[in-house]
């Protein structure tokens, strides 16, 4: 399987959330916000790895993650700590992983599935891409 640009950044800014909130277990210990990363590693297995059943429902893998990105992302907002410094503090380690995640959101948004509809003699058919 080879991967093209995009999809590498999917892996890597995947990657770099989930070692970032996987990181704060060490602080936090089983914390759903240090939780969270290992969310990110299971999504990403799903998206990439040639398993069928996740292969063939690639769209809703798709949505999943990106949906799961998202959530994290305006949950922090809503509810997450805001006081930046530059270091690695609990509260800097929270500005890294989003602007990880709002890059991770873009790969996504670029790889994104697609599905086309034809017209064949009359009845539309829906056909997915991906």
């Amino acid at each position: 399987m080879s991967l093209t640009s995009k999809q590498y950044g999917i892996v890597l800014f995947a990657l770099a959330t989930a070692i970032l909130h996987l990181f704060l277990f060490t602080r936090l210990g089983l914390d759903p916000i240090a939780m969270n990363g290992l969310g990110y590693l299971v999504l990403l297995s799903a998206y990439f790895l040639p398993i069928p059943l996740f292969q063939q429902n690639h769209r809703l893998v798709w949505w999943v993650l990106f949906g799961y990105t998202t959530l994290t992302f305006v949950l922090w907002v809503l509810i997450g700590e805001k006081g930046f410094t530059f270091d690695f503090s609990n509260v800097a380690i929270g500005y890294y992983a989003k602007a990880a995640e709002l890059l991770l959101m873009g790969f996504l948004w670029t790889d994104k599935p697609r599905s086309q509809r034809k017209v064949l003699y009359g009845t539309t058919e829906s056909k997915n891409l991906s």
